[in-house]
């Protein structure tokens, strides 16, 4: 059974820096895209940063890029989202989400990931 299991949510105020963790277990994820999505109150699941098996590959929200970086560390099955200069509209839970493979048409969308944690909350005050 595979599972993902993020942590490192929580209140923050505007400016300031969080890091979401992501560890995976139940299955080799050898080969595996790795991917963060948040889900706003009223607001559809959004996209907000992918990375290639390797790290070679990354991938970030326009509304994200600059501020975010997504990192991963194979030998832990671990992947990493840190935020900085946060913004009160980044208010969300936070998903990690796993797919076998690339696929550059749907690595922005939640149909392209199989696997799928239960979220962490972050709150950004103004």
């Amino acid at each position: 059974q595979v599972q993902l299991v993020e942590s490192g949510g929580g209140l923050v105020q505007a400016g300031g820096s969080l890091r979401l963790s992501c560890a995976a277990s139940g299955r080799t994820f050898s080969g595996y895209v790795m991917a963060w999505f948040r889900q706003a109150p009223g607001k559809e699941r959004e996209f907000v940063a992918a990375i290639s098996w390797s790290g070679g590959m990354t991938f970030y929200a326009d509304s994200v890029k600059g501020r975010f970086t997504i990192s991963r560390d194979n030998a832990k099955n671990v992947v990493y989202l840190q935020m900085n200069s946060l913004k009160p509209e980044d208010t969300a839970v936070y998903y990690c989400a796993a797919a076998p493979r690339v696929n550059v048409v749907v690595v922005r969308t939640t149909r392209g990931y199989d696997y799928w944690g239960q979220g962490t909350q972050v709150t950004v005050s103004s």
